[in-house]
């Protein structure tokens, strides 16, 4: 751990991969950088797929976030290049695609529709018959009735991802603080931000402070009441399978599917790892791995890749995504005063890291609001009072 300044320009409440990636840009900018988190890396990003799917992922209404998701998807290979030869490590990511299918009719019908929708917003995705589709990725189930072929929807490993902006960090001079933020300091009458107070009793003054603690970002103490909106926990249970090395490639671009109405991926990791998820529970903050969960990504995934229970099953785990009221990302300036939101991604936290880090950064660095930031200040929810939203 490098040695703290006695007053950064920045601290970044939150070491997950979204406060790190806004400490590195913000660093490579010139400014001063504090990380407090008890485990910087840890977070959602251990758990989640790493699918970067701006277009399989979209639904209706979602406009403005789409336009997100895409220039952050366009960003990410040079991201993960400059992180690479930044941190020395891989951050596993693989433009791949993304085959989006349908194991009835109605599921085919739907993904018609959501193909039509595409089309009308000049989105690059293909319509593939059954066929096509086993023709692409044999190992599918016989009755796949058709599907969407999206080749810019690719994929990052998380954990990989975590760990090279952990090592970046500490190489481009941010201070990593291995310790809990217990309160955010304020000045009389709460009238901006003055620093935060660490679970350990130490103070630590900064004039601006990046709030990045995912779906516990609300709940730091100090926040006065109607900054933040409640940043709901949307928990996610996922399974690691490794494909042996005789079967590879098993899979060898990322597979989706409704079953019974619930969503599935699939994404196969060039190193033989497959990652089954997710579910999608809103039962506040636990993180239990449930026998019923496992079984039903199992038996899902199963039905659209029958040869998948003959792999060995090596983790099950279970994380927590961060959703707004309108599970869209918070990124901007707060009302009150020297406070920075980067939070409430939900599930695109992954996706999104590049350009949370790059606009954010941006922001920070000249005090200029990126016109592509605009639609996700968090004062959008200003009208309402965080206890309303809870």
């Amino acid at each position: 751990m490098t040695s703290a300044r006695t007053r950064p320009d920045l601290l970044v409440v939150g070491g997950g991969i979204i406060g790190l990636a806004v400490a590195w840009r913000s660093a490579q900018r010139g400014l001063g950088v504090t990380v407090v988190d008890p485990a910087p890396g840890g977070g959602a990003a251990q758990v989640a797929a790493g699918m970067l799917a701006p277009v399989t992922e979209l639904q209706y209404g979602e406009e403005a976030l789409l336009e997100l998701g895409l220039a952050s998807n366009a960003r990410y290979a040079q991201f993960a290049a400059e992180l690479e030869e930044a941190s020395g490590l891989s951050t596993g990511y693989r433009a791949c695609g993304t085959l989006a299918v349908a194991l009835d009719s109605d599921d085919r019908e739907e993904l018609r529709e959501l193909h039509a929708f595409h089309q009308r917003l000049g989105l690059a995705s293909h319509w593939l018959t059954g066929r096509e589709c086993r023709r692409l990725e044999p190992m599918l189930a016989p009755g796949v009735r058709g599907g969407l072929h999206v080749t810019d929807d690719h994929q990052v490993d998380g954990r990989r991802l975590a760990a090279a902006l952990v090592e970046a960090c500490g190489r481009a001079g941010v201070t990593l603080l291995r310790a809990g933020a217990a309160e955010l300091l304020t000045g009389a009458g709460a009238d901006r931000v003055t620093g935060v107070r660490l679970d350990d009793g130490t103070t630590l003054a900064g004039d601006t402070v990046v709030l990045a603690a995912g779906p516990r970002s609300h709940l730091l103490p100090g926040l006065p009441e109607g900054v933040l909106p409640a940043i709901r926990p949307v928990k996610g249970q996922i399974l690691r399978l490794r494909v042996p090395a005789p079967y590879r490639p098993f899979l060898s671009r990322n597979v989706r599917a409704v079953v019974r109405g619930q969503h599935l991926y699939l994404v196969p990791r060039e190193d033989g790892e497959l990652v089954i998820g997710a579910t999608s529970e809103e039962q506040g903050y636990d993180t239990t791995v449930t026998a019923g969960g496992v079984y039903e990504l199992l038996r899902d995934a199963h039905d659209l890749v029958p040869g998948i229970t003959e792999l060995p099953l090596v983790e099950t785990s279970a994380g927590l995504r961060p959703g707004s009221p309108d599970n869209a990302p918070l990124i901007g300036w707060t009302s009150l005063p020297g406070l920075y939101a980067a939070t409430g991604h939900y599930r695109n936290g992954v996706l999104l890291t590049p350009v949370t880090a790059d606009l954010a950064a941006q922001e920070l660095a000249t005090g200029v609001t990126p016109a592509l930031a605009a639609p996700f200040s968090p004062t959008r929810f200003s009208r309402f009072s965080a206890k309303a939203l809870a």
